[in-house]
């Protein structure tokens, strides 16, 4: 008699989410989270287990095939246990609360993460990656536990919780110190001392690219007129764009590297990282005006193009690290990286100097056979050696980058994450509207245009709400404060840019719902809407991490909106939410970046630039390429209702206004003067 093959159900090939898919065909009985799968865990009285990744991630594609798709792991886990699997870029709220508790349990966190929690939600385990044996014995003595001393992980449960609470608690300062600029100094010395000044970036690995770090760094040291930040923060971005976290033959960068040169990446290319890095290249070439930065931008936006934008001009999340290699096997960069007999018959007798130029030696080698292209001289020296012309060089580059892309594309490619969310899709806008300020290519406002018609036209639904997700014509779950504050930070660069209103109102009204949804007693921001099913805690996102956090970008806004419409709630409600963060600044400045670049608004000069006039336009298209980051702009070509443009329209008069906490400088006509009368007050 033949053995009986056990029963399962799993769930997932009914989502949309492509992690959440990839995990369709395991025999473990996977469930996602929604009412009906929280509610068959309290009614069996089986404790959960949650699993959180995303489908980029390599080592949730390494613990799925050791242990998710082992039957014998799969039946100890169908057989105790109600089954999980989340993408935590689909549901931030749900991985930020867990991660919350491993961190607390563990000390750190990661992906994938694993938790073990009561039938009730609340944790009483947890970690990121396990071996197949590790996680199998964890699993077995829990089980035992739960059924013969469930009271010990009750008790367990209920003291995680309330130190998760806890870990949620603003407290107001008793004494409000106003803002000054003797805050800076011993912060930014203690923030120096983790300078990497060989390598760029700060000292250790792996190293993230953390752009806002690099933004707040490019304006203090040019407001402060601080020389070894400048040079710091242009070596910095130098030295990313030179290593191999960086793509020279498709464009894009990727996660994070795993050394200290920047050399080898974790392969997975995110889109939040490629937004957030055209933005920050973008204000550094204002800046400094580097043909590097310049080329660093347009590949990256030719990326972007080619494999994450939609034909709805919806932007895609990902690629992933790993794709099948020569011998059909998954293997993480197989699809980036190169061998040297490769290299050798693509590029013939060009392949010494390309070696010099990509380090093809010890300097370059990666693991096995294979190579990942870092520069580490400059274009002039090479040139100099070759006894060529750096036009002819660069020309050589160039043609180069044409036959390794053409050869690429023979390879089987990295998947691709096809969800669009929100949140991301702004942050995408937004670096679309600094690269055409930056290069004013209209190409790049074009399809931030299309980018902003999108999200007002799909993901804001009929009540004025945001959704988060989108996906083969359907947007689905209720906006976290992520989306509202990226959104609202986009639609108004978009005013700034175009000076059309609407962007301007359409971002108030925005803002509005934050106030409404996400806030209580607290000037903070909770990150889920009131509106949302409540999970074991509320989380506050107050520290800026790879990306920004969403409170200190709604307090920007706050900010912001207050200039341009005149609404000093809105500016009382930014100095006290940053206030409330004012002692941790102190000691932990690199995950308080945007907090301090808005501390820069308050003790160093502000401006509103006012243009006025048939011109404006014009004018405005003018003065957007220069790097003033103490500025905000708003203009009309016509009357305007807007308090720093009333009654300041005149026929055939193009003026600029240059106004600080509520007073206006006589008006400018010239852009050159405006900008001299900013940079050296």
């Amino acid at each position: 008699m033949k053995n009986k093959k056990p029963t399962y159900t799993n769930d997932l090939i009914n989502e949309t989410s492509p992690y959440l898919l990839q995990h369709a065909h395991n025999p473990v009985d996977w469930k996602p989270w929604n009412d009906q799968s929280l509610e068959k865990a309290r009614k069996e009285n089986k404790l959960l287990i949650i699993s959180v990744g995303y489908s980029a991630c390599h080592w949730c594609h390494v613990m799925e095939h050791e242990s998710f798709e082992d039957p014998g792991v799969a039946e100890v886990m169908n057989a105790d246990f109600v089954n999980i699997k989340v993408d935590r870029e689909e549901r931030p709220d749900i991985d930020q609360v867990y991660m919350n508790a491993v961190q607390v349990m563990t000390g750190t966190g990661g992906w994938p993460m694993n938790i073990v929690a009561l039938p009730d939600g609340r944790p009483v385990w947890g970690g990121t990656y396990f071996k197949k044996e590790q996680w199998m014995n964890a699993l077995n003595q829990l089980s035992v536990l739960y059924k013969q001393k469930p009271e010990q992980l009750l008790e367990y449960a209920g003291k995680l919780e309330e130190g998760l609470q806890k870990l949620q608690f603003i407290e107001l300062p008793q004494e409000e110190q106003p803002f000054s600029r003797d805050f800076y100094p011993e912060i930014l010395k203690q923030w120096k001392a983790q300078f990497d000044l060989e390598n760029g970036g700060f000292k250790g690995a792996p190293k993230f690219m953390m752009p806002n770090n690099y933004e707040f760094l490019l304006r203090y040291g040019l407001q402060q007129q601080d020389e070894e930040i400048q040079k710091f923060t242009e070596k910095t971005l130098k030295k990313m764009a030179w290593g191999g976290i960086y793509d020279p033959v498709g464009g894009g960068f990727s996660r994070y590297s795993v050394d200290e040169r920047w050399h080898v990446p974790h392969f997975e290319k995110m889109l939040y990282d490629n937004a957030q890095l055209v933005r920050l290249y973008s204000q550094a070439y204002k800046n400094h005006q580097n043909d590097l930065f310049k080329n660093v931008i347009e590949k990256t936006l030719e990326f972007i193009q080619e494999e994450l934008t939609a034909p709805d001009y919806a932007f895609y999340s990902a690629l992933d690290a790993d794709s099948l290699n020569e011998k059909g096997k998954s293997e993480e960069g197989a699809f980036y990286t190169w061998t040297k007999a490769e290299l050798k018959n693509l590029l013939e007798e060009d392949f010494k100097l390309f070696s010099e130029y990509f380090n093809i030696n010890n300097y370059g080698k990666w693991e096995k056979d294979r190579y990942v292209l870092i520069r580490t001289k400059k274009s002039a020296d090479i040139a100099s050696e070759f006894e060529i012309s750096e036009e002819q060089l660069q020309e050589k580059v160039r043609s180069w980058m044409k036959k390794l892309k053409k050869h690429r594309e023979g390879r089987k490619k990295p998947a691709l994450d096809d969800k669009t969310l929100t949140s991301w899709n702004a942050l995408m806008l937004f670096g679309y509207l600094e690269a055409y300020t930056a290069l004013k290519d209209r190409n790049y406002l074009d399809t931030a245009l299309k980018n902003a018609d999108f999200i007002k036209t799909k993901q804001i639904a009929g009540n004025g709400r945001l959704f988060h997700s989108y996906k083969k014509g359907k947007s689905s779950i209720n906006g976290y404060l992520e989306d509202y504050a990226f959104t609202i930070e986009a639609f108004i660069k978009l005013h700034e840019i175009t000076f059309e209103e609407s962007w301007l109102r359409l971002a108030d009204d925005l803002c509005e719902i934050c106030i409404e949804d996400f806030s209580e007693e607290s000037p903070m921001f909770y990150f889920t809407s009131n509106k949302d099913r409540k999970l074991i805690t509320r989380t506050l996102e107050i520290m800026d991490n790879v990306i920004p956090a969403s409170n200190s970008v709604m307090a920007k806004n706050l900010f912001k909106l207050a200039a341009l419409l005149g609404k000093t709630e809105y500016k009382n409600r930014a100095e006290k939410m940053l206030k409330s963060v004012q002692a941790q600044i102190k000691t932990h400045p690199g995950s308080y970046s945007n907090w301090l670049d808005l501390m820069l608004n308050f003790t160093h000069p502000f401006f509103e630039v006012a243009l006025t006039g048939e011109n404006a336009k014009n004018l405005n298209f003018d003065l957007q390429e220069k790097y003033l980051p103490n500025t905000l702009i708003t203009g009309t070509t016509g009357e305007s209702e807007l308090p720093l443009l009333q009654n300041r329209f005149q026929e055939n008069n193009d003026y600029i206004y240059v106004c600080s906490e509520g007073k206006c400088d006589l008006p400018q006509t010239s852009v050159e003067k405006t900008v001299n009368l900013i940079k050296h007050f």
